[in-house]
């Protein structure tokens, strides 16, 4: 372990993370010192991209395949894992986590279903899977991605998963601790992804920066930073916290 690569010799398995926030999460993991498994649904290409710039960082790089909706695809994606890696995995970084902001009143009930999935139930089971092997090394570092609509009450199903996961977050560092710390980030809008909501909502950007302290979004390269930090033994006596990065974005205002 060096002060420039203080995960040297960890591995870490990033659900999502073949693209956006993932991607950047793994990259940055990888840069810091850590073997990464890059976990993804559709596109081999884009995550062999992502798993071949984190090896030239000078740990080996992993690929997992699996639709996170699907309970037997989650377990085969942590067996895979960890056949590829022959040991244990150190940290669980929980980004995988589709978007819906249907009305509740119209929602489809396969879209509750896949959202709540992906976002709540696929981390509750990865972490199950890989806890044991944590234990048994001693130490573990798990990071559940929320969101910013966590704390608004119109973002639907996924408000609802994001919510429900800070919930988990708590519970499970009172479960696993001392060994294994569980925290989770809470990102506001990310800049790179303004287009994304701009096609459903046009004038959320601009609204999210004026009422923003920050004046600006945060990046992805912010929130995966923040990420990598409550891996490094400078956050070891941080557990069961959610730390929002919207540049105050959240805060009521009369």
């Amino acid at each position: 372990m060096t002060n420039s690569q203080p995960l040297f010799g960890k591995t870490a398995l990033i659900t999502g993370a073949s693209r956006n926030l993932g991607a950047v999460t793994a990259l940055t993991l990888a840069a810091h010192g850590a073997s990464v498994v890059v976990h993804y649904q559709k596109s081999v290409e884009a995550a062999q991209a992502v798993a071949d710039a984190a090896a030239a960082y000078g740990s080996p790089a992993y690929l997992v395949k699996g639709d996170l909706a699907d309970s037997k695809a989650v377990r085969g994606m942590v067996e895979n894992a960890l056949e590829q890696l022959g040991r244990p995995i150190d940290i669980l970084v929980n980004n995988a986590g589709p978007f819906n902001a249907d009305p509740f009143a119209l929602l489809a009930e396969a879209e509750w279903d896949r959202v709540l999935n992906v976002n709540l139930k696929a981390a509750y089971l990865t972490t199950q899977l890989v806890v044991p092997g944590m234990r048994a090394n001693g130490w573990g570092r798990i990071i559940n991605v929320s969101a910013g609509s966590a704390y608004i009450r119109n973002h639907g199903i996924y408000g609802l998963a994001k919510n429900a996961l800070i919930t988990l977050t708590e519970a499970l560092a009172l479960e696993l601790g001392p060994e294994i710390t569980v925290n989770a980030v809470a990102p506001g809008q990310i800049a790179e992804s303004g287009p994304d909501i701009s096609a459903i909502d046009p004038t959320f950007v601009d609204r999210a920066i004026a009422h923003s302290p920050g004046g600006r979004l945060p990046t992805r390269q912010e929130v995966a930073n923040l990420i990598s930090w409550l891996c490094s033994p400078m956050a070891d006596m941080i557990t069961g916290e959610t730390i929002p990065v919207d540049a105050g974005w959240r805060f009521n205002r009369f």
